[in-house]
């Protein structure tokens, strides 16, 4: 996929063109006008007077808007252009375009401007898997605007089109006959709006959406500014952590959306162009990770995601009691169950992790309320741990597929199949038990005693839970730790095998609490030497393991939102300097990337490529990538909550230099953090 592409979005509506705000979809270049799941525009193209346009200039004052300064022709004709377009576009529950020509000459002009339009309206997996949709296009121009259609059997989609000045409608577009006088201009709205059409012709969404504020551009102006307001400010002698943390907040307000039919608060879309949808894992830890930020984005995920709770044993869904979704999706494969996503349960991940959010928004919070409402849900969740879980029977968390035809083989975060791998690149038999997968259910035991103990006045549950997680945490460094490489093994295979690939997962285990104290160091020595660190972050793969492959999704890329917990976890066992080493490579990446880190970009070593490189098929924005930089300055200024206070225990690279964090949100009201280098060495002086 290009990387440069122009993207707006409100939450998982969004449109991807060429710099031009052109759209061609092509199997490689996916642009298009995208709704719930959907590509509504395929094709949107402008011309004048039969010419392409190209581009002057271009600006995205806002996350759901775009500008586009253009003239006629290829660029030779720029020095004496007589002519220029500006193309304005919005998103905000449509699809909107200001298209204004101006007559640049001192005499009267004529123009004929050309606007063409088509959909394939495939859905986003069509996209991705280059397939084609089964049923049956149709284009019809009605009451002057252009319908282009799609209907399989009951399923009917279609885009209107319409104008607010005269255009010749014809079923490939519309034309525009024009008359500018001498330095005078033409402007005309074009509206596109998806539907999702009812047997009666309504839009089948309007009656699944609960009632809501008219989305436009003012109002989601207004909300951006307010959203903004409320973060806590920042202030860093290095300049590129201001500005990816910018980044960082506005595209965190860009992905928020609500499901439909669900009368719930906004929760974070996974990322653009591929998971713009409710997903498990996903919103999770990206709260987990912006809790110091906006604890509000915690409540929403664990409410929705607690109203879709697992409650049945379904194959076709991967669904079991108490198991938390992997994601939702809409569209044609949805509807007619090509694809088990309505919702689709294949995550052995979300569950405890789930839990795990649970507590920490309580400690940070010390919303009580919350804890209480959602206790049938996480008890669920830490049922599912030990019931369905275990498919094994020893006390580890596996994953297994219970659909064969259409469910994922991989059921941890890293889901390409071969993702999980021995050393000489050989795939593991069925189950698997992930080491990552022990470290987040032993977290998710030691915090639901913790709430059993305080808040669901149950203290027999919680022993019970601590007395499994000790045994789990005993047993894990007994059968995952591979002695002669001395670090944890990825998995453990069906017949019991240590699965031995290094991998970014151990570092995933510093967070959790698992690792026993005598390992952490080794740990941390791997996580930063040559194999797995590659100057800008921690590899998904460690260099020289057979499946590695810097470009590779989960085999050998760097992904922000894996190193920032990575950090997270170093520092939680005392390894500020390691920690502070990977955010500084991650921030300093993030300045190659306009301050928005991608969800995951090459693993190349520094030293080769002097740069970093973005992963081809990589989302962007993506949640979890988006969140990073919020979790690392956590990481860096050491915010933990302990009782109802904050404590700040900074640790910061040199170049860093001075971080303030003011107005930080939580039980103890709002706060401010401050650390600089300068400080730390006078602590460390006084100790």
């Amino acid at each position: 996929m290009k990387t440069d592409l122009v993207r707006i979005l409100d939450g998982n509506i969004f449109v991807l063109s060429d710099g031009s705000g052109d759209i061609e979809a092509t199997p490689n270049v996916p642009t298009g006008y995208f709704s719930f799941d959907t590509r509504f525009l395929s094709l949107w193209r402008l011309t004048i007077n039969g010419e392409r346009v190209s581009t002057l200039a271009m600006d995205d004052p806002s996350y759901f808007e775009a500008r586009f300064f253009l003239v006629p022709g290829a660029p030779t004709h720029y020095v004496d252009a007589k002519v220029s377009v500006i193309r304005e576009r919005a998103v905000a529950g449509s699809f909107e375009e200001r298209l204004t020509v101006l007559n640049h000459s001192g005499g009267p002009a004529e123009f004929t401007v050309r606007v063409d339009a088509g959909s394939d309206f495939s859905s986003v997996f069509m996209v991705r898997q280059e397939r084609t949709p089964a049923g049956r296009l149709y284009q019809r121009v009605e009451n002057g605007r252009l319908h282009l259609g799609y209907v399989r059997e009951k399923f009917r989609l279609e885009t209107v089109i319409s104008t607010t000045e005269p255009a010749q409608v014809d079923e490939q577009g519309l034309t525009y006959h024009i008359r500018i006088e001498p330095h005078g201009q033409w402007t005309t709205m074009l509206h596109v709006r998806g539907l999702v059409l009812h047997p009666d012709g309504q839009d089948m969404r309007k009656h699944l959406t609960p009632p809501r504020q008219q989305r436009d551009t003012a109002r989601l102006q207004h909300d951006l500014r307010q959203w903004l307001d409320k973060a806590p400010q920042l202030h860093c002698d290095w300049k590129p952590l201001e500005r990816t943390y910018q980044r960082s907040l506005v595209d965190l307000a860009a992905l928020r959306f609500s499901p439909l039919a669900l009368p719930t608060e906004p929760l974070p879309a996974a990322g653009l162009p591929w998971n713009a949808t409710l997903t498990g894992r996903d919103p999770i830890l990206t709260s987990l990770q912006v809790l110091p930020f906006t604890p509000d984005m915690a409540v929403n995920t664990l409410r929705m995601l607690g109203i879709d709770q697992g409650s049945v044993l379904d194959d076709f869904r991967d669904e079991e009691p108490g198991k938390i979704l992997r994601e939702f999706r809409y569209g044609e494969l949805t509807a007619f169950e090509e694809n088990p996503t309505s919702p689709y349960f294949g995550a052995a991940d979300s569950t405890p992790l789930y839990v795990i959010l649970l507590d920490e928004y309580e400690r940070w919070t010390g919303d009580a309320a919350v804890v209480r409402e959602f206790e049938d849900e996480a008890r669920a969740a830490l049922h599912w741990i030990d019931e369905y879980g275990d498919i094994m029977g020893d006390g580890y968390v596996w994953y297994q597929r219970r659909n064969e035809r259409t469910g994922l083989e991989n059921q941890c975060w890293k889901e390409s199949p071969t993702a999980i791998s021995f050393r000489d690149g050989r795939l593991p038999s069925l189950p698997r038990a992930t080491c990552e997968l022990q470290g987040y259910a032993y977290d998710a035991k030691i915090r639901g005693a913790r709430l059993a103990r305080e808040f669901w006045h149950d203290p027999a549950y919680a022993d019970r839970l601590e007395r499994e997680a000790a045994d789990l945490k005993e047993r894990f460094n007994r059968d995952f730790w591979i002695s002669d490489g001395e670090y944890y093994a990825l998995a453990l295979d069906g017949d019991g095998r240590q699965v031995d690939a290094l991998s970014s997962n151990i570092g995933h285990l510093l967070w959790s609490g698992i690792v026993d104290e005598s390992r952490a160091p080794k740990i941390a020595e791997h996580l930063l030497g040559p194999r797995l660190f590659s100057g800008w972050g921690v590899r998904t793969l460690a260099q020289g393991e057979g499946q590695y492959n810097p470009l590779g999704y989960h085999v050998g890329t760097v992904w922000p939102f894996d190193n920032a917990f990575i950090a997270w976890g170093l520092r939680r066992y005392g390894f500020h300097q390691e920690a502070g080493q990977i955010a500084e490579g991650i921030i300093d990446a993030s300045r190659h990337f306009q301050g928005r880190l991608p969800e995951a970009f090459g693993g190349y070593d520094r030293e080769l490529t002097r740069h970093p490189v973005q992963e081809p098929a990589a989302n962007s924005p993506q949640a979890l990538a988006t969140a990073a930089p919020l979790l690392l300055i956590r990481t860096l200024l050491g915010l933990e909550p302990y009782g109802d206070d904050l404590v700040v225990t900074p640790a910061l690279p040199e170049r860093f230099g001075r971080i303030e964090l003011l107005d930080i949100p939580g039980r103890w009201g709002r706060v401010d953090a401050i650390g600089s280098v300068t400080s730390q060495e006078a602590n460390a002086a006084d100790r």
